[in-house]
């Protein structure tokens, strides 16, 4: 033990071995630290799909890095500060080193300990160049950044101009699904040793959708290359109950934990699209995601700081509504059919999160915080970083327009429009009175009477505050949207 110099400490979304704290890393002169805490396992109602495929991910990483030849301790402890005193006392008090964590709490945390920090490097963007960006921008517009990104990385541009003539392909990316929609198969992933100790102690049985190694994760990255990337742009919005993830590229949690990175996603698209099967509208939607909207959010947490999180601009003071947590407390089948999912697979694209759940959320005027917590849990690439700024920012406009210039709230029209939910559905997109009227339709104009004099000023809102002066109905709509927060509040709407 005498030889060793330092200890790595490796938080569950580091779990690369070429980025972060591990890429110097000496066998001979390095302790592996992981820590599975109580308060991350316990602390929460988490979903248990998410707990297994983090603590699943984290165990095989740690039994990689023993395989490597790499001293290795695993422990369980309260704390992550109890874990690694445990293993400092093991180790004769060793520095403790780790590349910088990916939240403000746990930074404080290992700052306030002593340990050391190296760049966080399992993003594309360095937090200090975000921050030299977005101290120069007037509003804080995503496309501005994306573009930035692309002239930066050299990713899809001839010089400073984009490949294919414009920068975004949104207009070919907004078809509604097929009438009947049938797509290759989805990768399933066979559960070891490791996946069924970790399962027994969480007293949970796994889905098979969700790799836990850097092998699977390879293998569903180049399942997307090889059979949905070319599909995926013109999709990408839709929502379909006969397909649960049409062609979305169930990346995301292998990247947001570190078995990919976002480097090597990217290269594989590049080189996908470069052979001319992957048409530019589904090579630049995709990477959009990665370059822009990932990095965005991850840039925007650090330079909007940890009070961020507090903002509750709209006062929206409702409590959770009962139909989040279980799908039988309501009629929406859009609703239904989401949670169902949730609960299945503690996963669903980003339209359904966004357009579905959240736009529910900012027209109840549910407490934001109250939907952040649940949002945090129950999603299986849900980080801190990823939440705050899409929750509280672009979800419920919480934060007065910080990040978006206006809110996305919309009515059943617009779920109708993308969506097969609407079929068989006990309410009517069309109405927005009545008896079997749509509580989104009915809700959102409802939103905008009572946050006139919030939006009224705001030109993006214009054509929709016009439509509102031209209700007829407004008191009977106003009735019915009582009668449906009402309901929504018993989980019987």
């Amino acid at each position: 033990m005498s030889a060793m110099k330092r200890i790595i400490y490796i938080p569950f979304d580091h779990l690369h071995r070429s980025y972060g704290a591990l890429k110097d890393a000496q066998r001979k002169e390095d302790v592996i630290a992981f820590v599975e805490s109580a308060r991350m396992t316990t602390g929460r109602p988490w979903h248990k799909e998410r707990l297994f495929f983090l603590i699943s991910s984290a165990r095989h990483f740690a039994q990689s890095l023993k395989d490597e030849g790499f001293t290795v301790e695993y422990v369980k402890a309260p704390t992550t500060i109890d874990g690694l005193n445990e293993i400092k006392a093991k180790h004769n008090n060793l520095p403790i080193t780790c590349a910088e964590p990916s939240s403000f709490t746990q930074y404080e945390a290992l700052k306030n300990y002593g340990a050391t920090f190296v760049e966080n490097d399992f993003f594309l963007t360095p937090r200090p160049l975000f921050t030299l960006w977005a101290e120069k921008q007037k509003s804080f517009l995503m496309e501005n950044f994306y573009r930035a990104q692309r002239i930066r990385l050299n990713i899809l541009v001839e010089g400073k101009d984009p490949v294919g003539g414009a920068w975004n392909f949104d207009k070919e990316n907004r078809l509604p699904p097929p009438k009947k929609y049938e797509g290759p198969a989805y990768l399933n992933h066979a559960r070891d040793e490791i996946d069924n100790e970790v399962a027994q102690e969480l007293g949970h049985t796994p889905i098979e959708t969700w790799a836990t190694t850097r092998d699977g994760a390879l293998k569903q990255l180049r399942n997307f290359i090889d059979n949905h990337f070319a599909e995926f742009g013109p999709l990408e919005d839709a929502m379909t109950v006969e397909n649960w993830a049409l062609h979305h590229s169930l990346l995301s949690p292998y990247l947001n934990n570190g078995l990919l990175h976002p480097s090597e996603v990217i290269t594989a698209a590049l080189k996908a699209f470069k052979t001319g099967k992957v048409p530019i509208e589904s090579a630049e939607g995709f990477i959009r995601q990665v370059i822009g909207w990932r990095e965005y959010v991850n840039g925007m947490y650090w330079f909007l700081g940890p009070d961020y999180r507090k903002n509750n601009q709209l006062q929206a003071d409702r409590k959770l509504l009962p139909l989040f947590r279980d799908p039988s407390k309501t009629q929406m089948n859009c609703m239904k059919e989401t949670v169902t999912d949730i609960n299945n697979r503690a996963w669903v694209h980003h339209i359904p999160r966004l357009m579905v759940l959240s736009n529910l959320a900012i027209l109840t005027g549910t407490n934001p915080q109250e939907f952040l917590d649940w949002m945090r849990e129950v999603f299986i690439d849900a980080t801190e970083w990823v939440m705050v700024p899409n929750v509280i920012g672009m979800g419920v406009h919480a934060d007065g327009g910080a990040m978006m210039t206006k809110p996305y709230a919309a009515g059943g029209a617009y779920i109708s429009r993308m969506s097969n939910y609407c079929k068989g559905c006990s309410y009517n997109p069309k109405l927005r009175t009545g008896e079997s009227a749509c509580p989104f339709t009915t809700l959102y104009w409802d939103f905008l009477d009572r946050n006139q004099e919030t939006f009224s000023k705001n030109h993006r809102m214009a054509q929709q505050f016009f439509g509102l002066k031209r209700l007829s109905d407004l008191p009977e709509l106003k009735e019915r949207a009582r009668d449906v927060l009402e309901g929504l509040e018993a989980g019987k709407i």
